[in-house]
């Protein structure tokens, strides 16, 4: 059997950084630099809209980092030979 919780969730806070270098990715994996300083001040915002509900719960941001996978370039079909053909 499934248990349930009566407590109300609240939806996760997606927050689109747009491109980021390399560097500040890495200074961020550190703990420092704009990225870090911008996620901590969405957190404090978020707490500070929370109000009261925020009493006693920690906020855990979840960071995610991507890279748009760029498109093949010759634009034909691969005839799928060896490579000694």
């Amino acid at each position: 059997m499934a248990q349930t919780t009566s407590a109300t969730t609240t939806p996760p806070i997606i927050i689109d950084l747009g491109k980021i270098g390399k560097k500040k990715v890495r200074q961020f994996k550190e703990g420092r630099g704009e990225i870090a300083a911008e996620v901590q001040q969405i957190l404090n915002e978020t707490r500070a809209n929370l109000g009261a509900d925020a009493a006693g719960k920690e906020l855990v941001p979840i960071v995610l980092v991507y890279k748009q996978k760029k498109r093949g370039g010759r634009g034909g079909k691969k005839l799928g030979l060896p490579f000694p053909f």
